[in-house]
């Protein structure tokens, strides 16, 4: 099983994913959940395509975190 960071950003009316692990590797949703479903299926097409060509699939090295600043 491999486990990669998605970032999803809202845009003008949508919503964009991609992941820092996977160059290339994006996606759009009308909403943040379709956005999220959308690049689940471009990972999975992203790691076959991979495959297929004999190409090494990365390792998972981003992590993410939240950071708190009070004013």
């Amino acid at each position: 099983m491999y486990r990669f960071l998605i970032v999803i950003e809202k845009a003008n009316g949508n919503c964009s994913a991609y992941s820092p692990d996977l160059a290339g590797c994006a996606a759009t949703g009308r909403t943040r959940e379709e956005a999220e479903r959308n690049m689940h299926g471009a990972i999975e097409m992203h790691i076959k395509g991979l495959r297929e060509d004999n190409l090494p699939i990365p390792e998972s090295s981003c992590f993410a975190e939240y950071v708190a600043i009070g004013f």
